[in-house]
């Protein structure tokens, strides 16, 4: 992984350091399990695990899980799984927010006894009405002067469990009257009757993030709370729990907000993602359409294109939406690199090579990398019978059209120039064999009397290829900013119909049927393709070989 460049986040950093030349970095990443994580979580990884990395500190992985009822462990499993592919082993230690739970009770009876928290008995839809608006000041919660002895005792009782759910929440006592929402007295514990993950049935009151969030930064010693944009007016509240509650503290976490990563033609939202699996318009939350790490994974993306996608993306507070195409170009890239090349005849039409022997086979080699020649060549089979891609042939072909046609010449890749002589359809009219003849003096390729041959076309033999399913993906959504959908419609609205097509029975060469899952190759003249870990003799494509990020190729 390379090292990120500067940025603004290190600029405080750096300042920091200079103020106190003895601090230890230290970031953490708190995803919480309610979801699998996609690629803007991966930014956010990226840039708490490489800021940590640079500085050599350390990094936490936290799950935020303080919400029972949206949690599950298969979440958790998934989280650890997706960092530890990406490469960002957490060595400052795994964490779960759960942990804290004892604490963040201890610390919200020590803000009762400072008279900075009370309990309330307004419902959800009350304390909204009570908190104002951004231009009218909120109105006090008539059960915010309750004495320190009451509240003590209404928490103590919540804990017991004898309110039913919604019945009382414990509120920080700041300012109702704040220009930021988040400070006119924000709840920071609610009753929830719900069973925890890890906890069981020990708690039945639960802290809200935004009290939970700094003490766990705080008892684990980090130094920068790194977070996306949308909790930058949330850092006075983050600021007020930890000057409330860690007064002494020599070296208070800081939390500072980067703009989160948003991409055309993509949906972030872990609500919205987990709809579409539980409908089942998705295979699961790794479908290789899905924006989650795990599909990603499946389709064929690396850690490596994925950070340098991130990279190129920018670390900034401004909002932006990335062009999709350039994290296509990042994984092209590093493919077009390392993948090894293989034939695969999408749809395939078979060819009879009427002057070559029937018992007859030969083997042609071809590279395996035609820009790394260190990669070596494999044999590739010639027989009387062979299969093309239907594309490659026209019976009546257009202009400039340089394959297979009547009484035409073309040049199979790495073999024989060929010349089409009948075309064979059956009684509808389909045509089930083209039968050529192969000017068996160019074995390779090229033509003893100095005759141009334009076309080249890749080709398989019949008798040594396999059958495989061919998954090609397009974007799930079909406009580009999905956060410009008009009122009254839905993502469901502009899902891409198309976003896949399935190709049965394309021919392969032999190897790769014994290729492992995940295993990547270019398809010469098709695209980019893996395959796949979930089902058998299947390949996803990844992307295909053109590159139309123009900004990103100059």
């Amino acid at each position: 992984m390379e090292e990120i460049k500067n940025n603004f986040i290190h600029d405080i950093i750096d300042e920091d350091l200079k103020n106190n030349p003895d601090l230890k970095i230290h970031t953490r990443f708190p995803p919480e399990p309610n979801g699998y994580l996609h690629i803007g979580s991966a930014k956010a990884i990226w840039i708490n695990y490489t800021t940590a990395k640079k500085y050599g500190g350390l990094f936490n992985l936290r799950y935020d899980d303080t919400n029972p009822s949206k949690e599950d462990n298969e979440y958790v499993e998934s989280i650890y799984e997706d960092l530890k592919w990406l490469g960002c082993e957490p060595n400052g230690g795994i964490f779960y927010g759960s942990d804290y739970f004892d604490k963040c009770y201890e610390y919200a009876v020590k803000l009762i006894k400072a008279g900075k928290a009370y309990v309330c008995d307004l419902t959800s839809e009350q304390m909204r009405e009570y908190r104002g608006t951004l231009t009218t000041p909120g109105t006090e919660s008539p059960y915010r002067n309750r004495s320190v002895e009451e509240n003590l005792e209404l928490f103590e009782r919540m804990k017991n469990g004898e309110f039913p759910d919604g019945a009382k929440t414990l509120r920080a006592k700041i300012d109702m009257s704040s220009s930021n929402m988040n400070m006119r007295d924000p709840a920071i514990y609610r009753i929830v009757h719900t069973d925890h993950h890890r906890q069981g049935n020990k708690w039945c009151i639960y802290p809200l993030y935004d009290y939970a969030h700094p003490i766990q930064d705080a008892t684990e010693g980090i130094t920068h709370s790194l977070c996306s944009i949308e909790f930058e007016n949330h850092r006075p509240l983050y600021e007020w729990v930890i000057d409330n509650i860690f007064e002494d503290m020599p070296v208070k976490p800081k939390q500072r907000e980067f703009a989160r990563l948003n991409v055309t033609h993509t949906v972030m939202s872990k609500r919205y993602l987990r709809q579409l699996v539980e409908s089942k318009l998705v295979d699961g939350w790794d479908d290789p359409r899905m924006p989650t790490l795990c599909g990603l994974r499946r389709r064929g993306y690396t850690p490596s294109a994925i950070f340098d996608f991130v990279q190129r993306a920018g670390v900034a507070k401004a909002y932006s939406v990335v062009d999709y195409e350039l994290l296509e170009h990042c994984i092209r890239e590093e493919l077009n690199d390392t993948a090894p090349r293989r034939i695969v005849v999408l749809h395939p039409i078979k060819v009879v090579i009427t002057n070559y022997p029937e018992d007859k086979v030969e083997y042609f080699d071809i590279p395996n990398n035609p820009q790394h020649p260190e990669t070596g060549t494999r044999k590739v089979a010639f027989t009387r019978e062979l299969y093309i891609d239907s594309d490659d042939f026209a019976e009546v072909p257009p202009p400039k059209f340089f394959r297979m046609k009547p009484d035409g010449e073309v040049r199979l890749m790495g073999g024989y120039i060929v010349k089409c002589n009948e075309v064979i359809k059956d009684e509808a009219g389909n045509i089930i064999e083209i039968r050529c003849t192969a000017d068996l003096e160019t074995g390779n390729g090229m033509p003893a009397d100095g005759r141009k041959i334009k076309g080249t076309i890749h080709w398989l033999s019949a008798a040594n290829s396999s059958n495989a399913t061919i998954m090609n993906y397009e974007q799930l959504f079909d406009i580009e900013n999905t956060s410009d959908i008009p009122e009254g419609k839905t993502f469901d609205d502009y899902l891409n119909v198309n976003s896949v097509t399935k190709i049965e029975n394309a021919k392969i060469e032999p190897s790769l049927a014994e290729a492992c899952g995940s295993d990547k190759f270019q398809f010469v003249r098709c695209g980019y393709y893996v395959k796949d870990t979930k089902y058998d003799n299947v390949f996803n494509r990844i992307v295909g070989l053109k590159d139309s990020y123009t900004k990103a190729a100059k």
